[in-house]
């Protein structure tokens, strides 16, 4: 399915990357601590719901054993973060897990089991049951739907780069002929690059983690890391002295909470915990203590698709 921005949107998008940019010239709280600065404070509570009862063997099996497995993302700031002391993970989209497994009755901070999971391998740690449910910048695509099925999209991000501070020769996606442009293996932003060479005329360099990317680009080893704003947004924020968002998005990056293929009972109980949470403001509340703090300002959801 095609996601349409209209010309509105398209404007409010490009409004945010270049708050995310702005927010990178000056020093502030979200630069102090890695993984970003979330306001634990601001979180909401999810109240965990009782007695549910999906017809999911998905569900069923995370009932039995006790703990539902969420796949995530670690490395990402402001939207999947494990903090390397306490080894618990925050972010948007640790929220979004978070309030989910609430309404299918499981207790966020003493029920659910996080599990870090590179971008390369989602499908298949879904698809092999190692995972319940995988929630981490995951892009709502046609070639993903043929291996598993999605819950969403909660989020609108669209594909942007990061460079340096001292950067003056990128200015958005038709100024990266000839340079190395980092992604991780497996994300959709990389494979744009791939597919779309004799237009963007980049020299792609993946690496398997993001991580991976921003240390390349501090070192001056590539030009430029693309990915979802959404992410490239944390990084910035993280170092604001040093990179900056080039504010020029060119695709849309619906994210969506991946399941097991065809298991239309959980995705229709995953569908109403987000729509909930949503309706009843804890989702906007979620984002402004998370991804909010990098610079970007809330927006409404896109509309669930069912």
């Amino acid at each position: 399915m095609k996601f349409r921005k209209t010309a509105a949107s398209a404007a409010v998008v490009l409004t945010l990357a270049l708050s995310a940019t702005a927010c990178g010239g000056k020093e502030g709280p979200a630069g102090d601590k890695p993984g970003g600065d979330t306001d634990t404070k601001a979180l909401p509570e999810y109240k965990v719901a009782k007695d549910v009862k999906v017809d999911s063997p998905v569900l069923k099996k995370a009932q039995k054993r006790g703990k539902l497995i969420i796949g995530a993302k670690s490395d990402q700031p402001y939207l999947g973060f494990q903090d390397p002391s306490s080894k618990k993970y925050e972010g948007f989209d640790i929220e979004v897990a978070k309030m989910v497994a609430a309404d299918l009755g499981f207790d966020p901070e003493k029920d659910v089991q996080f599990k870090t999971i590179d971008s390369s391998v989602r499908e298949t740690a879904i698809s092999k049951g190692q995972v319940d449910l995988m929630v981490g910048t995951y892009t709502i695509n046609d070639e993903r739907k043929k291996q598993v099925s999605f819950a969403g999209p909660y989020y609108m991000a669209g594909q942007d780069l990061l460079v340096r501070k001292d950067e003056k020769s990128i200015k958005g996606p038709d100024s990266i002929k000839g340079k190395k442009v980092c992604s991780v293996t497996g994300s959709t932003p990389l494979q744009n690059l791939k597919d779309n060479k004799s237009k963007f005329g980049a020299e792609p360099v993946e690496f398997g983690k993001y991580t991976d990317c921003v240390k390349q680009l501090l070192d001056g080893q590539v030009d430029a890391m693309t990915t979802d704003d959404a992410i490239l947004k944390g990084y910035a924020a993280e170092r604001p002295t040093k990179l900056k968002v080039v504010g020029e998005t060119f695709s849309e990056e619906p994210y969506g909470i991946g399941l097991k293929k065809d298991d239309k009972e959980l995705q229709s109980a995953v569908l109403d915990a987000v729509e909930a949470h949503q309706k009843d403001g804890s989702y906007k509340k979620a984002y402004d203590a998370t991804l909010g703090r990098s610079g970007s300002k809330f927006e409404e959801p896109p509309a669930l698709e069912r």
